[in-house]
């Protein structure tokens, strides 16, 4: 996205640009993104483009369980047009490989 007068933008074009940084981040076991492995469930922006995004993990014990919210959460802040990001870490509803997007299905060999 091109760089644009913060009073010239909108929650959804910060929206989407949160999503394309979260795109970048990639599970380090399972070669796809967190995005389109369903890790995400919502990205949600205020008006002042504070940004919560709800997560989960593939599983409770997953081994980069301290450090990839924490990625997350960084990346996202680190978008020219949010003020703040923070990140919750939810478990209901468990990740499924339901989840993924029908790219990271086809990545993995699930269709």
């Amino acid at each position: 996205m091109d760089k644009k007068d913060p009073k010239d933008l909108s929650k959804k074009d910060v929206e989407n640009q949160v999503i394309e940084v979260l795109k970048t981040i990639y599970d380090p076991e399972i070669p796809v993104n967190i995005y389109d492995l369903g890790l995400i469930y919502f990205v949600k922006v205020d008006d002042e483009f504070n940004v919560v995004i709800e997560m989960t993990l593939t599983s409770p014990n997953c081994p980069v369980a301290e450090s990839l919210p924490n990625e997350v959460e960084t990346k996202a802040a680190g978008c020219w047009c949010v003020k703040s990001a923070k990140v919750e870490i939810v478990w209901d509803p468990p990740w499924g490989k339901e989840m993924m997007s029908e790219e990271a299905m086809l990545e993995l060999g699930f269709m």
